[in-house]
């Protein structure tokens, strides 16, 4: 595993650099430029480590639609990893698919062969220890994940239909091996807060050196993979993801209650989650603040837990938000039903969803290529906001 005795002793840093376009020399100049206000690429990597770039590698989609991480992005970290000695590596794991597709789609793989990178799918499960403290005591994660004396996090910013936002402690959630992503949204994903928590002691436990987000071109409304791009203009980095994560919603306008990572990070009264107590450079939250941010509806996956069991199934139905199809937008692909841990979606002459099974990890929203697919509350919780 990563060597992070530094990271664990120094203080939380974020540093803000805006940028408004994607040339190789405007990200390359705005990373470097980042990274100088926190140290620079020399303080998280050394000569001859063999460093792994972890980008968003969501779904088959171009990089104009705001989808994964823009290969701009991945050329300037190879390039400044190589001029501070260390040996990159481009890896990832899709929930459905393979990574090299989806790099060919957005271009990584491009820049993967201009660059003459070597590229990993992150596909082969690992059984390992949690770190100390968490609630998850056990992860299946990539061996090629293990494998490198390191890993950088590249993520996108994005909303996101189950988490609010994704950010960078969600694209560590890449480092566990596609079908077996399935299997934590089947065991982890019927309660929010619980999924978060699995998600957070990821974090924790894989522990990247170094969290670098894309946001540029931003992704709000129904996020992560069908939403709609907006400019944000800005890269921003940091030593730990859930201070950059503090940070970036406050650029947006987010409640960082809302957002279950950020929730339940603050549980644990980590100064990651402390305004006050995070270190930040370069460019105030105020100068690249977003408005009128898009956010997806706010859920909870089982508004009717705390109701008396005689009245649950009768009121569940009305208060739990729930996936909706739209026949005009959906093309049958099959998608969704592949991607559904339950296996509760039936495609025939259009989808069908069994919604009395349903777990409401809402994988089919995240992986529609048509963004057919939109969260919509519950009747009865539209009448009642504040339930």
């Amino acid at each position: 595993m990563n060597d992070m005795t530094d990271k664990k002793t120094s203080p939380p840093k974020v540093s803000i650099v805006k940028c408004d376009g994607y040339s190789n020399d405007k990200a390359y100049e705005s990373i470097k430029a980042s990274l100088d206000l926190i140290g620079g690429m020399e303080s998280f990597v050394s000569k001859d480590e063999r460093i792994l770039l972890k980008p968003n590698l969501l779904t088959a989609k171009s990089a104009d639609r705001a989808v994964t991480t823009h290969p701009t992005i991945v050329h300037a970290v190879v390039r400044l990893v190589r001029e501070a000695g260390a040996v990159p590596i481009v890896g990832d794991s899709p929930g459905i698919g393979s990574a090299v597709k989806v790099a060919e789609a957005c271009g990584i793989m491009d820049v993967v062969k201009e660059l003459d990178v070597e590229f990993v799918e992150l596909g082969t499960p690992v059984l390992i220890d949690a770190v100390k403290g968490s609630a998850f005591k056990h992860f299946e994660v990539a061996k090629e994940a293990l494998d490198v004396d390191g890993i950088i996090n590249l993520p996108k910013l994005k909303t996101h239909g189950q988490m609010y936002m994704t950010m960078g402690v969600k694209n560590i959630f890449g480092c566990v091996p596609g079908k077996k992503k399935l299997q934590w949204h089947l065991t982890a994903g019927v309660d929010a807060p619980h999924f978060a928590r699995m998600i957070l002691d990821l974090y924790k436990t894989i522990a990247p050196r170094l969290n670098i987000i894309d946001a540029i071109l931003s992704m709000e409304g129904n996020g992560p993979g069908s939403g709609d791009p907006r400019q944000t203009n800005f890269i921003a980095a940091s030593n730990d993801a859930i201070a950059l994560d503090t940070i970036l919603a406050k650029v947006v306008g987010a409640d960082i209650a809302q957002i279950p990572v950020l929730n339940e990070a603050a549980k644990d009264n980590l100064p990651s989650t402390d305004l006050e107590e995070i270190k930040l450079f370069g460019e105030e939250v105020a100068a690249v603040a977003v408005d009128d941010f898009k956010f997806p509806p706010l859920i909870h996956t089982n508004f009717a837990s705390y109701l008396p069991n005689f009245l649950d199934k009768r009121i569940r139905k009305a208060l739990s938000a729930r996936p909706k199809i739209s026949v005009k937008d959906c093309s049958l692909c099959t998608l969704c039903a592949r991607s559904c841990p339950p296996d509760i979606i039936k495609v025939g002459k259009k989808v069908e969803i069994d919604y009395d099974n349903c777990i409401r990890c809402y994988c089919c929203q995240e992986i529609c290529p048509k963004g057919a697919i939109t969260i919509k509350e519950g009747w009865l919780k539209k009448l009642l906001p504040g339930f």
